[in-house]
């Protein structure tokens, strides 16, 4: 479904990625992992359109997407989960999940019952404003707030950071359902190891900009997969 082919990004001067290249396939987990500085935000923020790249291809669906823009990508069913989560704190739970609608038609401006089933929490919450939710409610929030965009790509950067042991099980077990609904590829940044080669069907690993190790669960060497990921 998504298809990245040699992609650059720079910070001013400086290149922060070379020539990635990789695929994501609908109902399955890709997993990019690396050390800290690598470049795995900045490879999800190149795919969003939130940092325009310096070059390469990228394509869903077969269809290249060019050099649009973040909010023209996220109606092209491209959805991020940025790392740090990014909720609006002054609004509450409600109106944090209704800027999804910006991608939808009118007709679907609701909240799918789908989001609470995923999360309850948030059901409670609604009134409730971002900014006084939890570090792990907060995830919950930012998660479902991209799934009522019904994307065909999810990115999600650094999901587990911060958060409390029985909510990053319970992101885990979302994670695990959307994968298995078939329709949505899920591209997973992830420095909890274990969490990762739990979920993950396929791996990219990066260092220094750069594609070093990718391939799928099942061809890779556990133990050299967490080598090539510590510092």
């Amino acid at each position: 479904m998504l298809n990245v082919n040699d992609l650059t990004l720079h910070y001013g001067h400086s290149q922060i990625l070379n020539g990635i290249s990789f695929e994501a396939q609908a109902g399955k987990v890709t997993c990019v992992m690396g050390t800290n500085g690598v470049g795995k935000t900045s490879l999800m923020r190149a795919i969003s359109g939130a940092h325009p790249r310096s070059g390469g291809k990228v394509t869903l669906d077969g269809e290249d997407l060019g050099m649009l823009p973040a909010h023209a990508l996220s109606q092209k069913g491209i959805a991020i989960v940025p790392q740090g989560r990014e909720i609006f704190p002054l609004l509450t739970v409600r109106e944090n999940l209704e800027t999804g609608f910006s991608c939808l038609p009118a007709s679907e401006h609701h909240i799918p019952e789908e989001m609470f089933e995923l999360f309850p929490i948030l059901r409670k919450f609604l009134g409730r404003r971002g900014g006084d939710l939890s570090g792990g409610q907060q995830q919950q929030l930012a998660i479902a707030r991209a799934l009522i965009t019904k994307p065909k790509l999810l990115l999600l950067d650094e999901p587990t950071e911060g958060i409390q042991p029985n909510i990053i099980q319970q992101i885990g077990e979302v994670i695990k359902l959307l994968r298995d609904r078939g329709d949505m590829a899920i591209v997973l940044v992830e420095q909890y190891f274990d969490f990762a080669y739990e979920l993950a069907d396929n791996f990219v690993v990066l260092r220094r900009g750069e594609v070093t190790m990718s391939g799928s669960k099942q061809d890779a060497n556990r133990d050299a997969l967490l080598k090539a990921v510590s510092v």
